[in-house]
């Protein structure tokens, strides 16, 4: 699906993020990366995060904890101190990110509440001038699943395309 997306070290425009989605100040927003080893200088990376960060690229979202001093703006770490990382599986998403030195805060491109827009024309409609809008055809997905791996065993936080099951999760 399409993406709003900024540097995530760059607190003006993560907060630009949330303005333009008119997102809960609560509800972080997630990093997308071009690799599994790339967001290791922002969070902490256990054995749990290897086992399922192997699964990627595709719809799972690993909830891990931030590293102690890293460059992350406040906004991208939840309550709990955790931050959500995943690699999509998408040549485009990937390529972008990977230009844009690996790692990007990114959010569903559509407001808080409404559905994703799934269209270039619908986006550059909705959000106006002044955003770079990537013409990657028409598309849709469904939410990715997401476990949080700062509890032991591993919790299943939302269920998306990926099961329990499927993932080895009680």
């Amino acid at each position: 699906m399409y993406g709003l997306a900024a540097l995530p070290t760059d607190a003006a425009a993560v907060e630009r993020l949330y303005e333009l989605k008119g997102r809960d100040p609560a509800q972080p927003i997630a990093l997308l990366l071009d690799a599994p080893g790339r967001v290791t200088a922002f969070v902490e990376v256990s054995p749990a995060y290897a086992a399922l960060a192997a699964r990627w690229p595709g719809p799972l979202t690993l909830v891990v904890r931030a590293r102690r001093g890293s460059v992350l703006p406040a906004r991208l770490v939840g309550p709990g101190g955790g931050v959500g990382v995943r690699q999509p599986d998408d040549v485009l998403a990937l390529a972008v990110i990977g230009a844009c030195s690996g790692v990007l805060a990114v959010t569903s491109a559509n407001r808080s509440g409404e559905p994703p827009l799934t269209t270039a024309e619908a986006i550059a409609a909705r959000f106006g001038p002044g955003l770079l809008v990537l013409d990657g055809g028409p598309r849709e997905g469904a939410a990715s699943t997401v476990v949080d791996l700062m509890v032991d065993p591993p919790a299943l936080l939302r269920e998306g395309p990926l099961s329990a099951a499927a993932l080895g999760l009680r």
